[in-house]
C-alpha cells in the first residue's frame, strides 16, 4: 500500500509568505543602508547606541539584537575602525567594556533616521496603522511558537 504524502496545513502559505516578507524585508533594507556603507546589522547596533546613550556591553548588544556574541564582535569591530562607536572600559565590570556612540556615528544616525523612518511607513504602504499594531501582536505570537518549537527540538 502506498503512503500518501502529508499535506501542509491551512496556514502553510502564509508561512511562506511570511518567510518570503522577512527575505524581501532584509534585502531591501541591504540595499537601503549601503549608501551609508552600513550593513542592516550595523545600523542597527547604532540605532540601538543611539537610543541609549550611556552605552551597552557587547553581551547587552547581542541580547537586545538578538544575535550571537560573536557577530556583535565583529560588527563592533568595524564600527569602531570607521570611528562611529568606541569601546569604554566598564565602570561595573574591569572585565567588560561599553559600547558607545561617537560624536560621528551620533551624527550618521541623525542623518539616517529621517530616511529611514520614511522607508519604514512607505514599505506599509496603505495598511492602516491599527491594522500594522495588530499585525505586531500576532507576529509575536508566532515569534514566541517557533521559539518554543526550537526549545523543544533542540539537543537534550
Amino acid at each position: 500500500m502506498k503512503s500518501r504524502a502529508p499535506i501542509p496545513g491551512p496556514r502553510y502559505g502564509a508561512l511562506l509568505q511570511l518567510l518570503r516578507t522577512a527575505e524581501s524585508l532584509w534585502n531591501a533594507s541591504r540595499v537601503f543602508f549601503a549608501r551609508w556603507d552600513l550593513s542592516p546589522s550595523q545600523f542597527n547596533i547604532l540605532n540601538l547606541l543611539y537610543d541609549h546613550p550611556p552605552g551597552c556591553t557587547q553581551i547587552e548588544l547581542s541580547r537586545r539584537l538578538i544575535m550571537h556574541r560573536s557577530n556583535v564582535t565583529g560588527l563592533v569591530d568595524r564600527l569602531e575602525a570607521r570611528g562611529l562607536l568606541q569601546r569604554q572600559a566598564s565602570a561595573t565590570d574591569r572585565r567588560a567594556f561599553n559600547v558607545i556612540l561617537t560624536l560621528a556615528g551620533q551624527k550618521l544616525i541623525r542623518e539616517i533616521q529621517p530616511h529611514y523612518y520614511e522607508a519604514a511607513e512607505t514599505v506599509w504602504g496603505n495598511i492602516p496603522s491599527a491594522r500594522a499594531q495588530r499585525l505586531v501582536d500576532e507576529l509575536g505570537t508566532i515569534s514566541r511558537n517557533a521559539e518554543q518549537i526550537a526549545e523543544a527540538s533542540g539537543p537534550s
